[in-house]
This record gives C-alpha cells, sequence and structure tokens, in this order.
C-alpha cells in the first residue's frame, strides 16, 4: 500500500480536472471495461456512485489501441475486468483525464501500474478466490476424459452412443505448479482416487508431501500423468514452457488441462499435436489472444474432435466472485472520491 498525502475533500477528482470543469465533479465520467454478461450493475449496489458520476458500460472487447484510446478518450475512471484489455502506458498517456483505474482482482498484469502512478493516476484492485478456476479445471478434466460435451451434441442431434471414455480413479494427475489452485485440485483429485504429482521450478518436495503430492522432474511429470493441468502465473519464465518437446514426452491418450494463461503452452505446437493425435485430448479456458479469433485453428478442431473442449475465460467468471469484484470496486471508487483510497496497487 502507498502512503497518501493529505488532501482536501475531493481533491483527488478535481487536482486533475481542466478548469472548466474543476466545479463540476458531478461531470466525472465512468467506463466499465469488458462487461460481456451485461451483469456489472447488478453485482453491487451503484447508486450512491451515480449520484457523483455517470456510468457508461462497455459489453463489447476492444480489440486495438485505436478502438481504446476513443473509448475511453474522456473518461476520468475506468473499471478494468482481470487482463482482458490492456492499460499500456502508450494508452495510458492518451487518456487525459484519466485519473482512477479500478481493477477487479488484487494485480492485473495489463495494466502499467508504474506509468499511471507517474502520471499521477490511482490505481486501486480487489480481493478474490481461486476456488472457481479450480472447480473449472477439474470440470474440464472429467468433461474431457468422458467425452461430455461431444456425446451431449450426439443426443441433441438425435443420436447415442459414439465413443468409450476413461475413468479417473487410478490414473496419475500432473500438476504443473503446486500454489493455491493446483492444491484445491489436488485435493479434489485425491478425492477421486487419483495419483498427483506435481512440478514447478521452485517446487519443494517436502511441501508437496503434505498436500498428499509427489514432487518429479518435469520429464516425468509431461511422460507419465494421464492428464496434465497448468496451475503457474504467467511470467518471462513460465512463457512457452509446455513446448513443442513437452507436448511429445506425453502419452498419446493424456490430456492437457489449462486454465491459467495460453502463452504458458506453445498454441502452434499444441494444436499439432491434437490434429496429429498425439495427444489424446485438452480442455482450454485461456489462449494466447483473446477473445480467441473466429478463424482460430483450434476452434476447427474443437468441433470435430471428441475430447478437445474450449471455453472462453470462464475461470473466474461466477456469480460470488463478481459480486465481489464489483462491490468492492464500488468501494473503492466512494473511498477515492473521499480522499480514502483503499486497496491502492503499487
Amino acid at each position: 500500500m502507498l502512503s497518501l498525502p493529505r488532501r482536501s475533500k475531493g481533491s483527488m477528482f478535481r487536482s486533475r480536472l481542466p478548469g472548466d470543469l474543476m466545479s463540476m465533479p458531478e461531470l466525472c465520467r465512468i467506463v466499465v471495461l469488458d462487461d460481456y454478461q451485461n451483469v456489472s450493475q447488478h453485482m453491487a449496489d451503484w447508486s450512491r456512485i451515480r449520484e457523483r458520476a455517470s456510468i457508461r458500460v462497455l459489453n463489447h472487447h476492444l480489440c486495438t489501441e485505436t478502438q481504446i484510446v476513443d473509448a475511453l478518450r474522456d473518461a476520468h475512471i475506468i473499471v478494468a475486468m482481470r487482463e482482458r484489455t490492456p492499460l499500456t502506458a502508450s494508452i495510458i498517456d492518451q487518456l487525459p483525464l484519466l485519473q482512477l483505474i479500478v481493477t477487479t482482482g488484487p494485480k492485473n498484469a495489463a495494466i502499467d501500474v508504474a506509468h499511471a502512478w507517474e502520471r499521477g493516476i490511482f490505481v486501486c484492485g480487489t480481493g478474490g478466490y481461486v476456488s472457481p478456476t479450480s472447480e473449472l479445471a477439474v470440470a474440464l478434466m472429467m468433461t474431457v476424459a468422458r467425452g461430455i460435451v461431444h456425446e451431449a451434441h450426439v443426443v441433441a442431434r438425435g443420436g447415442w452412443q459414439t465413443q468409450v471414455g476413461f475413468e479417473l480413479r487410478g490414473k496419475t494427475l500432473g500438476l504443473v505448479g503446486l500454489g493455491r489452485i493446483g492444491s484445491e485440485v489436488a485435493a479434489v483429485a485425491h478425492a477421486l482416487g487419483m495419483n498427483v504429482i506435481a512440478w514447478s521450478q521452485n517446487l519443494d518436495a517436502d511441501v508437496a508431501a503434505s498436500r498428499g503430492v509427489r514432487a518429479v522432474t518435469k520429464h516425468e511429470l509431461f511422460s507419465t500423468a494421464d492428464v496434465v493441468s497448468i496451475h503457474l502465473v504467467l511470467s518471462d519464465r513460465s512463457r512457452g514452457l509446455v513446448s513443442r518437446a513437452e507436448l511429445s514426452d506425453m502419452k498419446p491418450q493424456a490430456l492437457l488441462i489449462n486454465t491459467s494463461r495460453g502463452p504458458i503452452v506453445d498454441e502452434a505446437a499444441l494444436v499439432d499435436a491434437l490434429r496429429d493425435g498425439t495427444i489424446g485430448g485438452a480442455g482450454l479456458d485461456v489462449f494466447d489472444d483473446e477473445p480467441l479469433a473466429a478463424d482460430h485453428p483450434l476452434r476447427e478442431i474443437a468441433r470435430n474432435h471428441p475430447r478437445v473442449v474450449l471455453t472462453p475465460h470462464i475461470g473466474y467468471v461466477t456469480d460470488g466472485l463478481y459480486r465481489q469484484f464489483f462491490t468492492e470496486i464500488v468501494e473503492d471508487i466512494e473511498a477515492w472520491f473521499d480522499d480514502r483510497a483503499i486497496r491502492v496497487l503499487s
């Protein structure tokens, strides 16, 4: 947390406005980005905010820097949903009225927080929890293993059984990363009767053992696991970590689950592995570029492969987590209006 200078009430807003607006704080304009489901205004009580500002909600994704700047040029406050829209230094420099950025979650790699502070722009966040993503990882694992999406489509089209799934009991789950999410997935896997192994660059074998998980080498994980599930933060070290070599190490029937970040996996290599049948299938919630392009080869593969399931980055998209996000966003904005900024990110 950064210590804030003592200012007069309302100065956070008025001190950076052009002269003709300094006495008219009611003109504060808020833009809510990437509210795809159009639910942000129903997940929290915005009534007190509306008394002091106008709110514009964008339900579509802004794809280019020009689109982002055009949409946000008149905004004093931006509400960002996770890492859907980047707020780079270049973009921030083109937003002369911007004074506050509020993001869902306690951090957002798509926002140049340091540059925002250099420009005198406050950046605040919210809390959050990981169980929705853990649940989705397990759901994808089970869905892909049993070919549920494919079989459901067969029934809907008037057909009946077309394939044989495989059970998870007795199989080996390989976790790439054993942090909070990976540990929750491990707990569910144990309940399903799976053996759990894990690898990461700094994994402590004793910590893994305390969670009922055996620490292994990277090669052993990819070559022996029946299901590989990724739970790492995207960084320079993890980008491209699951390369063509790791995919070639996997068993022909093994499944890859990714609810973390797309660029951790070499996407082109994954496309080839699925097309060539060198791995058994995949459940993917994240991609290199999001939203996924309409003509992306993964879409075609998913239409024809009984064990490929794609979801639109919904790991954190749940009623409970959205209510926490937007309730705390409202609190952040109210506090900023009153010169007592909270949940400040640095």
